[in-house]
């Protein structure tokens, strides 16, 4: 049994990357002992609720002085200057360096660090070097914000960065072959694909039994791009398909601001039900008994919810970028590239009733926690000073 120590910059944001820390304690609690270390955190129980995980049993929680008070701090000025993720990983790598004699491992769930000593760092998107990117952005792509701009050369510099070298002792792995790219470019090194956990989602009536409508599921959030969304299903609908359409979400109060603008957007339309905070088990009703899932981010790293839409049993539809590919397959009718592209190929679907194409357990939690499980072992070995 090894003292392992996971870090994580913030779990505020309740997103996918969130979802994966949790995983990942989980998984190694049960053959480790694990101390999460973290800026700021909701009760890690109300999380296992949220993904449905059984990480706070098997965790000890750390956070550095004065963590909670800079969560707040961060979370008030998200709004103005957004969440500031590298910056918070800075700050947290500054502290874990004073921890870090106490662990055998350290496993980062946060992207890449300079952390001395063994870790294994899963990367859902690299947030340092942006300067060092030369990758050509599609029209479908988004990009990314203050890219090669002084603040990116600053928390790299930070950060331990500067020279484009991950540390020797680190196994590097990527969420999805996007992502794993985008490593690539920045440090030469590149990364093996685990795609992350997303359950089979079971039940659920007939497929004609299904309600004619759509679920937006993610966070509420400008990035998410929840309007345009909305604005999709408003699409289909003029062409004659009278559909539903559920907006499912959690709203952290960086995002206030917008969360209100999709509240009153939903309360402008009758066939618009807003679902804030959802226990998993409404989710799963909405996601088991209604035929298509949306998402409307281009660029997403891995794309948690169009994973979700397909371990349900539901006909995906998402930006023809990022991770999303892994998801759908590279799927032409499923991929597309502008509202207006989204709106036929979602209306096309409902006209020829398309059916499913996608095995609900491709993404099933226990093939992430046992390859999880083994990277760990292969990093704990002696034999472990080699990168991937």
């Amino acid at each position: 049994m090894a003292e392992i120590a996971v870090v994580h910059n913030t779990l505020d944001l309740r997103g996918g990357a969130d979802a994966v820390c949790l995983h990942a304690c989980e998984a190694l609690g049960a053959a480790h002992d694990v101390t999460l270390l973290t800026l700021s955190h909701p009760p890690l129980e109300t999380l296992d609720d949220l993904f449905d995980t059984a990480a706070a049993p098997v965790t000890s929680v750390e956070t550095p002085p004065f963590g909670q008070q800079l969560g707040g701090v961060f979370a008030a000025a998200a709004p103005h200057v957004g969440p500031q993720l590298p910056l918070r990983s800075v700050l947290l790598d500054r502290w874990l360096r004073r921890r870090r004699a106490a662990f055998d491992l350290v496993v980062s769930t946060a992207n890449e660090f300079a952390v001395p000593g063994r870790s294994l760092q899963y990367v859902h998107f690299p947030q340092f070097r942006a300067a060092a990117t030369t990758t050509t952005m599609t029209a479908s792509d988004e990009p990314q914000r203050d890219v090669g701009g002084l603040t990116d050369r600053l928390w790299t510099r930070l950060a331990g960065l500067g020279d484009g070298r991950l540390p020797s002792g680190a196994r590097v792995l990527a969420n999805s072959s996007y992502t794993a790219n985008e490593v690539t470019r920045r440090y030469g090194r590149e990364p093996a694909v685990l795609h992350p956990p997303v359950d089979p989602i079971e039940g659920g009536p007939t497929w004609e039994e299904r309600d004619e409508g759509v679920v937006i599921l993610g966070r509420i959030a400008p990035d998410k791009r929840t309007l345009r969304a909305l604005s999709v299903v408003d699409g289909v609908r003029e062409t004659g398909h009278d559909l539903t359409v559920h907006v499912v979400g959690t709203a952290a109060p960086a995002y206030r601001a917008y969360a209100e603008r999709v509240v009153d957007a939903v309360a402008e339309r009758p066939y618009a039900t807003l679902h804030r905070d959802a226990s998993r088990d409404r989710l799963e009703e909405l996601l088991t008994t209604t035929k298509y899932g949306l998402s409307a981010k281009p660029g997403e790293h891995f794309g948690m919810a169009v994973a979700e839409y397909v371990a349900a049993g539901m006909v995906a539809f998402a930006p023809d970028s990022g991770g999303q590919r892994d998801v759908l397959d590279g799927d032409d009718d499923r991929l597309f590239g502008s509202v207006a592209e989204a709106v036929d190929l979602l209306a096309a679907a409902v006209e020829r009733d398309d059916r499913p194409r996608r095995p609900r357990d491709r993404f099933a939690r226990e093939r992430f926690h046992e390859r999880l499980r083994a990277e760990t072992r292969a990093q704990l070995s002696p034999e472990a000073t080699r990168p991937p």
